[in-house]
Parts: structure tokens; sequence; C-alpha cells
């Protein structure tokens, strides 16, 4: 799984932030790796003043095999709580995502059995 950070204008990037969302990110989604190919993630500050806290942005998009891209927003008070934020709603988007194709894959097998055991 391939993780690329990206940073605005108003936020310094630099290889603690890079390592830190790399550990993040990991650590949510190891479970999910092979399903995943990639995963961007987008940090921002909204307000627009370097080191200002409040208006902190982190967007992430996993890139999944056989799947539309799931990308999931958080805003919170610091930049380390809106990258927790959005790696646990990415966490639950992409296991709702792979059980509903699960779910897919159970029904279409099940109904493959039902057609063959009526022939």
């Amino acid at each position: 799984m391939q993780i690329h950070v990206n940073t605005d204008k108003t936020i310094e990037q630099h290889a603690g932030l890079d390592e830190h969302v790399n550990q993040v990110v990991t650590t949510a989604l190891d479970r999910f790796g092979e399903h995943i190919n990639r995963v961007d993630v987008h940090v921002s500050n909204d307000l627009a003043q370097k080191g200002a806290d409040g208006a902190n942005r982190c967007m992430m998009e996993a890139r999944l095999n056989g799947y539309q891209p799931i990308a999931v927003t958080d805003h919170s008070a610091t930049l380390h709580q809106a990258i927790n934020g959005a790696a646990d709603k990415l966490k639950r988007a992409i296991d709702s995502a792979i059980g509903r194709l699960n779910d897919k894959d159970k029904r279409n097998a099940r109904a493959a059995d039902f057609i063959e055991a009526e022939e």
C-alpha cells in the first residue's frame, strides 16, 4: 500500500509529518492491505494562517482493487486529531465497502447454487 502525503501552503511538509501520517494510516488500514493500492492524504488549515489551530482538515482517499475510490474528510482543532479522525473514518468506510462486496459475492454464489440445484 502506497501512502502519498500532500499539504497546502498553510502546512509545512516535513519528515515528521510524513512519518506520522504513514504510521496512523498503516495502523488503521493494515488489515485491508491486500485490497488497497494507494492512499492519498491531503492536509490543510482552512484559516489560511500558518500555525493557526481550529480549522485543520485532513482528507484521505483510498484506491481499492475493483472498487470505486473512497474518500473521507475530518476537521479538528489540531492536525494530529484531524489525521487520526480521517483514518478512523476511512477504516470504517472501507470495512463497510468490502463487507458489501463480500455480501454480494455470497448472494451470487448462493443464487448460482440454487440455479444448479434446480437443473
